[in-house]
């Protein structure tokens, strides 16, 4: 009990100064911590901890996936790949391939050629998925043919619940990366039923910025533009972004926005005006070679969410895999769809269903009554602390600040997001580290009125103290982990500062007021216990 090897004694007072260190960045100005971190090597964080938006503003919005638009998307998929189909296959029909609805439907007139396209054609109608038993799902298309050789293929219900299930997973991702290239901080995007997203973005009060952001498609397309005498039904009539009137574009797509690796805002070096340089893959940048090779002097539209950008004629090959986008842009336009392009084009379009600003006046409130309320559990634990047990609630006092400290230090370096209800984990943990402290001085004043020695006292107080701390800290770090989990938005926030503070209570309720109470016991040589 009273061997405290110099090693063990090193290790807690370094791991409280780093602690110290570690959040006192946080307890400076934005300037002052900016020049700090730019005069300190990169390894060393200089971060303050990051509040969430009850606590310093910013921007709350709920966004709900069009599944209109997710099926409407099927379809024209649908669509593109049985026109590749009966192109493979050499098959004829009678007038063109109509799509309405979830239906994509086509005549063949000649039984031959019936009989070598449907098997081709069922072959698109995977199942949509796969159970946990490895038992394939329902067919993603049904398939029926008349006798006057219609030919019907309809998108089912499990389909396109699975289309929306996976377009709000990728909507996710893809506003996680545009709301990441805004330069905020800790944004929280998480799902909210069966087709919704919501987004909360501290700090941020430019709420139409980021609509514009959030809500744009950024769906990207080459197409060539339509000869006058193509079939109608292969035609798409699109509006121009620069000028009044529509222009016929073909509905094959030949390069897509997907392909893209990167895109960057600058200048046309002959005009001076805005554009956005764009760069392919692999193999973007080979389709975009070969289009551009077999259709020299025709034009070649670029479209964005449906709106002919730009129509360029095609000059020669374009062999290197990058490109430039102009359309009279504005340096902000260019800035914006730079942004769009790199983070991906979203699945479908969203609709803004609720829409917050919350300021920073009320997360000021927040942050006042938070910090009131911990000051008082505080001051009533230290008090209660020194009139119980003297000079051993010093040390449970001290520890006790320590053990906020490293609160605050796990959350700079796990880079969490603080929310009210996360003060409020903090001060609940100030009183379960208390609770471990009465734990043991109880057992030690019990070991000493059953007539022990101070040191057998001691000894025994926490050695069998020890076995119960662990045992209710173990069951709360389970309720911590649960709750983290299957939590969302400020219920996590409360499971890591709860889980946080379970762990450093340990270490200092523990090991640190246990080498305090050595340390003074080597020192001050008492006869007696002054608990």
């Amino acid at each position: 009990m009273l061997r405290f090897a110099r090693w063990k004694v090193a290790s807690i007072l370094a791991m409280t100064l780093i602690s110290l260190l570690l959040i006192v960045p946080s307890l400076l100005s934005p300037t002052t911590r900016e020049s700090l971190q730019k005069s300190l090597p990169h390894w060393i964080p200089a971060r303050a901890i990051v509040l969430g938006l009850d606590l310093q503003g910013g921007a709350h919005l709920l966004l709900e996936v069009d599944s209109s638009d997710v099926v409407r998307s099927q379809v024209n998929n649908l669509r593109d790949d049985v026109r590749r189909v009966l192109r493979e296959e050499n098959v004829r029909i009678t007038g063109g391939i109509g799509a309405q609805g979830r239906t994509v439907q086509f005549r063949v007139a000649e039984p031959a050629d019936r009989a070598r396209a449907l098997p081709k054609l069922r072959q698109l109608a995977v199942p949509s998925g796969v159970s946990a038993l490895g038992v394939s799902g329902a067919p993603t298309y049904d398939i029926t043919e008349n006798p006057d050789g219609l030919i019907q293929m309809v998108v089912t219900d499990a389909a396109v619940n699975d289309r929306v299930r996976r377009a709000v997973d990728q909507t996710i991702e893809v506003l996680r990366r545009r709301v990441d290239a805004l330069g905020t901080t800790e944004p929280n995007i998480q799902r909210q039923g069966a087709d919704r997203v919501l987004v909360q973005v501290p700090g941020l009060q430019d709420t139409n910025r980021l609509k514009e952001i959030l809500g744009t498609t950024a769906k990207l397309e080459f197409r060539l533009v339509a000869d006058p005498g193509a079939n109608p039904g292969d035609v798409d009539q699109l509006d121009q972004t620069d000028q009044p009137g529509k222009i016929p574009v073909e509905k094959r797509v030949m390069v897509e926005g997907e392909d893209l690796t990167d895109a960057q805002p600058g200048f046309d070096q002959r005009t001076g005006e805005a554009v956005v340089n764009f760069r392919f893959n692999i193999r973007g940048g080979q389709r975009f070679g070969e289009v551009t090779s077999a259709n020299i002097g025709k034009p070649f539209a670029i479209v964005l969410d449906n709106k002919v950008i730009s129509a360029p004629r095609i000059l020669g090959p374009i062999t290197g895999g990058s490109g430039q986008i102009s359309g009279r842009f504005t340096v902000e336009q260019a800035n914006n769809l730079s942004i769009l392009l790199r983070a991906g084009a979203l699945p479908a379009k969203l609709t803004i269903v609720e829409e917050r600003t919350v300021g920073p006046g009320l997360g000021q409130d927040s942050i006042d009554a938070g910090k009131r309320a911990a000051y008082v559990a505080a001051v009533l634990v230290v008090c209660y602390m020194l009139l119980t047990y003297g000079v051993f609630g010093i040390f449970a006092d001290i520890a006790l600040a320590v053990h906020v400290a490293m609160i605050f230090a796990g959350l700079v370096l796990l880079q969490a997001t603080l929310t009210l209800p996360g003060i409020a984990g903090i001060v609940l943990t100030i009183g379960m580290a208390v609770d471990a402290n009465v734990l043991i001085y109880e057992r030690i004043r019990e070991e000493a009125h059953n007539g022990r020695s101070v040191v057998s006292a001691l000894d025994a107080g926490f050695n069998r103290a020890f076995a119960t701390i662990i045992d209710s800290n173990s069951t709360m770090m389970v309720a911590a982990v649960i709750l983290y989990f299957l939590g969302s938005g400020p219920v996590k926030g409360f499971a890591v500062s709860l889980g946080l503070g379970i762990l450093t209570s340990v270490v200092t309720a523990v090991t640190m007021t246990r080498m305090m109470i050595a340390l003074w016991y080597r020192f001050a040589r008492p006869s007696r216990l002054p608990i």
